[in-house]
């Protein structure tokens, strides 16, 4: 995978060159000290990944980052950056992780590979999809990276004190966001199985009654268990005739 580095700091683009090197599957094509430079050779070298500072001179990287997923062939994005507060703007450039500086070596690799999952044809439609479909991916905290989950791979949300927890194809995630905000942004793609709980419909495979005549949610590919309480119970069994 090729990479362009861009960061106003010569040490700091010396320490990613320096990385990348140790990383077999990915190869610095080139470095930017300002968002010029980084679009100019963005659009030569097309390059697969763009490792990219937010606080620069001229162009930032949230600008940055906005006119690269205008190229006929946008890279995937990873933020690196001394400043956390960006994060959530970061996300909205649809970046597929963010990570603090000092960068250590087994992060980046684990931001590489989440970036090179997507290939150039879902980067290309990533933008177009949000705006017809909604939001296609959420933002979750893993330890101090950020990572992006496909809503294609959830199953379900359950509130937990002040973070929500999802339930997704590969394990379980916090996220920041309330089941409120959630549920009225996704729609009817999700149904309110609990007070603390919201499914993913289209992963939903039926209900099923335990000894103590409660009532809970299967679903398809995972063995975990979803408690659908009686008030909900009449609008989850609607939601499922219609499946």
């Amino acid at each position: 995978m090729k990479v362009l580095i861009v960061d106003d700091e010569p040490p700091a683009r010396d320490r990613l060159r320096e990385l990348l090197g140790r990383l077999p599957d990915h190869e610095p094509c080139g470095e930017a000290g300002n968002g010029a430079d980084a679009l100019r050779l963005a659009a030569n070298l097309q390059p697969d990944i763009v490792l990219l500072d937010i606080q620069m001179p001229g162009l930032d990287g949230l600008e940055i980052a906005r006119r690269l997923a205008t190229l006929p062939h946008p890279p995937a994005l990873i933020f690196v950056t001394a400043y956390s507060e960006h994060a959530l703007d970061a996300f909205d450039t649809h970046a597929v992780a963010y990570l603090l500086k000092p960068v250590r070596l087994e992060r980046l690799e684990q931001a590489l590979i989440s970036a090179s999952r997507l290939n150039r044809a879902q980067l290309t439609s990533l933008t177009a999809e949000r705006e017809e479909t909604g939001r296609t991916h959420l933002r979750a905290r893993l330890g101090q990276r950020l990572e992006l989950i496909p809503l294609a791979d959830v199953y379900y949300f359950q509130a937990d004190q002040k973070y929500v927890v999802v339930r997704h194809r590969h394990g379980e995630a916090l996220i920041e966001e309330t089941l409120k905000t959630l549920e009225r942004e996704l729609g009817n793609r999700v149904i309110r199985t609990h007070r603390n709980a919201l499914a993913m419909v289209a992963q939903i495979a039926g209900l099923e009654k335990t000894t103590d005549e409660s009532t809970r949610l299967i679903f398809q590919e995972i063995p975990d268990r979803l408690e659908v309480s009686r008030r909900h119970l009449p609008a989850v069994r609607k939601c499922l005739k219609l499946l």
